[in-house]
């Protein structure tokens, strides 16, 4: 330790005897802050020691006081002004070879290193990619580093190609390549405009172009004093458009080199395409629109077997502004969703399945409801109708439907248009021949189907709503699907029903023998006891604590009965017993042995059968409790630690 002080202490020789050039501090104070270094090296050495010894020194050296006030003196920069700048950087390149896989502390480093401008960029820059040369993110950093920073392109773009080796599977590193380059590009051809290199590669219209060199004449006076012959005129002009075009087929070239490497690299990267093909959308560069057209039939090409290409693909059409020189905003928009239409179109009649036509629907759904997460911001607000659309949106679910690719989903969806189009007649047929054929376990289906009966029913001119005829009719339909559906599908359905037929009590017991017998094959699934506290608790409200018990005991007399189900016939006696029902606590603590025979290791049962003992029972039944539960489960603070 000692000797590690020691070498400390002569590499701040230089920085303190600047500070001491400069009058910051006198020798004798100097001499103060080398003796706490060494003292505070020594681990005998009490803490105060040092302190108290530094302020007789101050006393004792009897230096000359410092004025008070702020000094206007400018210093000249010295090794004392980075002195804190170079420790910290000595210390994060000693946590560095410690601890080189620490991405976040390299990431940090050089953070810091960029922040205060320091040589050292390079050279850590370099270290870190030598021990992770498989992280794009070091890789993009570096040329960002260097394109931004250290303004060297050639740099940068050396090591955006050696990153690519390195990581060639890497999206993000061909796509922040090809972002550098544009940017590179775009940064030359504003300097050329700058400089008033306008020609007609830089795609400018021919009387803006001319207007602007005439309001910007003073770019453009020539070198001699004399008039130019026309002549040569008009060949230096020549010249300049062929070098120009030179320019920026080059840099054309390089922009291809890159999508091409991509696809080589990638080749069944949908999502690199599209970002490439955005890229260059944004960006105002010319004879761009060839690689933009080679990208899109390279695209069709690639993945036209693939559901998302086409729904991009149909999606883009909204947003592609060319051939729509229609003054009418409403034709415009009528004119983009047609092509998305067509491309729709074509994509079920190659790819025929259910997804397909899942993304289709989705597309018109997210048109005609603007309220959706997903929905389309173009048809917002604006002077589209989308009922025009009618006939070609159920022709969608039509055609889904006799190819069968109908999913529950879709068939929700064909139902809820109906409804929405107020066609509640053509819903509710719809709806019946769904469930009677394709899609009869659809649990969903069944669900809708209901809700449109019981408002059909509800909404009834002339008719009771709860009339005997009405439940009758709607409990043949429930007993058809609830028989039909197992627990865990028709969860939904079932409380449905109990809702319905709660005030009617032949209804409401015919529906419980066909939960007993649902019940029965459910087991001890959630669901089950979703259903079974729902029957117990509408028994406790109608009809009170004695019927509902009945009902819990029959219940928990199928097999298997749930751990969740028996929790909560547990708390609604434990409930009563703390109203002072001594007859409830007696059937708590049945059910608590009942629970701990089929679930011994349930450390939570345990724990709360103990607190109940605890909170109404006896000393000696809590302890034969605790005794119990320590022989079970083998731990003696399982009753005593809650469960986090």
């Amino acid at each position: 330790m000692a000797d590690t002080v020691q070498y400390r202490l002569e590499r701040m020789t230089d920085e303190l005897d600047d500070l001491e050039r400069r009058g910051l501090f006198t020798r004798a104070e100097l001499s103060d802050v080398r003796a706490i270094i060494r003292a505070a090296s020594d681990e005998d050495d009490d803490e105060e020691e040092p302190q108290h010894e530094a302020r007789s020194s101050e006393n004792e050296g009897g230096g000359r006081k410092r004025k008070k006030g702020k000094s206007k003196k400018k210093w000249k920069k010295s090794v004392s002004d980075v002195a804190g700048v170079l420790r910290v950087l000595d210390i994060y390149r000693m946590a560095t070879v410690r601890f080189k896989g620490d991405l976040d502390l390299w990431f940090r480093y050089l953070e810091f290193c960029r922040d205060k401008r320091h040589g050292r960029m390079k050279q850590v820059l370099a270290q870190a990619i030598r021990f992770h040369p498989k992280v794009p993110g070091l890789w993009i950093y570096a040329a960002a580093w260097e394109f931004d920073q250290n303004l060297n392109v050639a740099a940068a773009r050396a090591l955006m190609q050696s990153g690519l080796r390195s990581c060639p599977q890497s999206e993000d590193m061909w796509i922040e390549y090809l972002r550098m380059e544009l940017t590179y590009l775009n940064k030359l051809k504003a300097r050329k405009v700058a400089l008033g290199e306008d020609v007609k590669t830089l795609q400018k219209n021919d009387n803006d172009a001319g207007q602007w060199k005439e309001e910007n004449k003073e770019l453009f006076m020539p070198l001699n004093e004399q008039g130019e012959d026309p002549k040569e005129s008009g060949s230096a002009g020549d010249a300049l458009e062929e070098k120009e075009d030179l320019f920026w087929r080059q840099g054309l070239l390089i922009i291809q080199t890159i999508y091409h490497g991509a696809v080589e690299a990638l080749p069944s990267s949908l999502t690199l395409r599209k970002k490439f093909l955005e890229i260059l959308n944004s960006v105002d560069l010319a004879h761009s629109d060839e690689l933009k057209l080679e990208v899109l039939d390279d695209l069709k090409r690639d993945f036209s077997h693939s559901e998302d290409y086409w729904d991009w693909f149909a999606r883009l059409q909204l947003s592609n502004s060319s051939n729509s020189s229609n003054s009418n905003r409403k034709d415009a928009l009528s004119n983009k969703l047609n092509r998305s239409i067509q491309v729709y179109d074509e994509a079920v009649r190659r790819l025929p399945n259910t997804k397909m036509y899942s993304l289709y629907a989705k597309f018109w759904m997210d048109v005609l409801y603007p309220d959706r997460e997903d929905s389309i911001t173009l048809f917002q607000d604006s002077e589209f109708d989308a009922s025009e659309f009618t006939s070609s949106i159920l022709k969608v679910y039509e055609n889904a439907e006799s190819c069968g690719c109908l999913t529950e989903d879709l068939a929700c969806q064909y139902i809820s248009l109906y409804l929405k189009l107020e066609r509640l007649e053509e819903a509710k047929t719809l709806a019946e021949k769904l469930c009677d054929g394709p899609l009869s376990n659809a649990a969903k289906l069944w669900s809708l189907r209901a809700s449109m009966e019981i408002n059909s029913i509800a909404t009834a001119p002339g008719s009771s709503p709860l009339s005997k005829e009405n439940l009758s009719s709607l409990f043949d339909l429930f007993s058809t699907v609830l028989s039909k559906l197992s627990v865990t599908e028709a969860e939904g359905l079932w409380h449905m029903a109990m809702k319905l037929f709660f005030h009617d009590k032949v209804f409401f017991e015919k529906l419980v023998k066909i939960a007993m017998l649902s019940l029965s094959l459910a087991g001890g699934s959630d669901s089950g006891a979703s259903v079974s506290s729902a029957i117990v608790g509408r028994y406790l409200q109608r009809d009170g604590m004695k019927h509902a018990r009945k009902m819990y005991k029959r219940l928990l007399a199928l097999p298997r009965p749930s751990l969740k189900f028996m929790l909560c016939c547990i708390e609604l006696e434990a409930n009563l017993a703390s109203l002072g029902d001594n007859g409830a606590l007696t059937n708590a603590r049945r059910l608590y042995d009942s629970v701990l025979d089929l679930y011994p290791q349930e450390s939570e049962v345990w724990r709360n059968y103990y607190n109940l003992e605890l909170k109404m029972g006896t000393s000696e039944s809590a302890n034969a409790v605790y005794s119990r539960a320590r022989k079970v489960l083998g731990d003696s603070t399982a009753l005593t630690a809650p469960r986090s």
